[in-house]
């Protein structure tokens, strides 16, 4: 089993292969392999509670673990009481340590 951190910096509403990415976080968790999303930049835009992204909804529904760059939100005024279930705020700290600890990376 692989472990994989993907990073999505993208806005899924403004980009159309950000479905595809989650997409691809979920088959790679399919396969066995431990998979998180981290969200920074415009990417933690799909978290905010009311947002309505099929694709990251349908990704909230698996196993992936989903975290949220904490500064990216605060950069963009997104309280953590205003994130949907499933997404857990986190300093861009856990990418060092997850890359130091062999995951393998994927930046979009």
């Amino acid at each position: 089993m692989a472990k994989y951190l993907l990073i999505e910096s993208r806005d899924a509403f403004e980009s159309r292969d950000a479905g595809p990415w989650y997409e691809l976080a979920a088959d790679l968790l399919a396969a066995g392999n431990d998979v998180t999303v981290f969200l920074v930049h415009n990417g933690v835009l799909a978290a905010r509670s009311g947002a309505r992204c099929a694709h990251f909804e349908q990704l909230l529904r698996t196993d992936v673990e989903v975290l949220a760059d904490d500064f990216s939100l605060r950069e963009r005024g997104i309280a953590n009481d205003r994130i949907v279930a499933g997404v857990k705020p986190a300093p861009l700290d856990v990418v060092v340590d997850r890359l130091a600890d062999g995951c393998r990376a994927l930046w979009h």
